[in-house]
């Protein structure tokens, strides 16, 4: 636990939920990166961030939760991917919070609910909760907890259309969703829909911006630190090198086979594999339907 002034934050990182649908070409069974949840604490009321996706993980997370002593007022979800927000509605209930998020991503939540059945629930049958969008915008994307500014801060295409950071001025703390990843394989399939990791980019810039000295990133190695500086280089490096290896890689095997020799202690190589089969795909189909494509790696 981090501690400045009055606000402190704690994070809990929920591991993959179980997967039985083949596996990757390496031989390993399919298993979905872990996912980190931030709670930011006053002395006496708490906010929560991307509070998960099934309900295994929504009870674990919560029981954490209760665990702290506070009365959670907020949930924020920084983006529409839904191992991010699809357990949202249980915690809400079970605490009494408000979801919030900005515009963007309360319409990207509407989209990602209504593609559920196509590819979360055959990923994980059975697993994950009703998942109403119940989220609402808040007035100039800024909230409070306890007199301190949260604010959300919008960072346009990252592995996502319409993703946000929650920005913590109070603790030189960035809660950046899937703007930043910490030891663990980045989605690069989505930017088949933007024509290159640009976007991404501009996002971490964005977050660089800000002047941060941690950022918590939503998918991560439990056992690393949040030093800004040190995500903010090395999400920017994993990019410049899927750059490199789409030049110079000839199938999405040579690719997958590729970044784990660079990164062989980076976990969620379920996701590398399926952006790579959607970086590729669209290379070998250039008329199929892109979002066909990109979750096609997934199932």
């Amino acid at each position: 636990m981090t501690s400045i002034e009055k606000l402190t934050y704690d994070v809990f990182v929920n591991d993959p939920p179980p997967q039985d649908n083949g596996f990757l070409p390496n031989g390993e069974p399919k298993l979905f990166s872990p996912q980190a949840s931030t709670l930011i604490l006053g002395s006496e009321d708490a906010v929560l961030t991307d509070p998960g996706m099934t309900r295994d993980q929504a009870r674990a997370l919560g029981d954490w939760v209760a665990g702290k002593g506070r009365n959670l007022t907020d949930i924020f979800v920084t983006h529409a991917h839904g191992d991010h927000w699809f357990a949202a509605g249980v915690l809400a209930e079970r605490f009494g919070a408000r979801v919030v998020a900005t515009a963007g991503t309360i319409a990207q939540m509407h989209a990602n609910a209504a593609n559920r059945p196509f590819l979360w629930d055959k990923v994980y049958p059975g697993m994950i909760p009703p998942s109403p969008v119940t989220a609402v915008t808040v007035p100039d994307n800024r909230f409070t907890l306890e007199g301190h500014d949260l604010v959300m801060v919008e960072v346009g295409f990252t592995d996502s259309a319409d993703t946000s950071v929650l920005h913590i001025p109070d603790l030189e703390l960035i809660v950046a969703g899937d703007v930043i990843y910490n030891g663990v394989h980045m989605f690069l399939g989505a930017s088949v829909f933007v024509g290159g990791f640009g976007p991404w980019r501009e996002a971490i810039d964005k977050v660089e911006a800000l002047n941060p000295r941690r950022i918590v990133a939503g998918h991560q190695n439990k056992q690393l630190d949040d030093d800004a500086k040190r995500t903010i280089s090395e999400t920017r490096h994993y990019l410049d090198d899927a750059d490199e290896l789409l030049r110079t890689q000839n199938t999405a095997v040579d690719f997958f086979n590729a970044k784990i020799a660079r990164y062989p202690n980076y976990l969620g190589r379920t996701v590398l594999w399926a952006g790579a089969t959607a970086l590729y795909g669209v290379r070998e189909h250039p008329d199929q339907d892109l979002a066909q494509i990109v979750g096609a790696g997934f199932l």
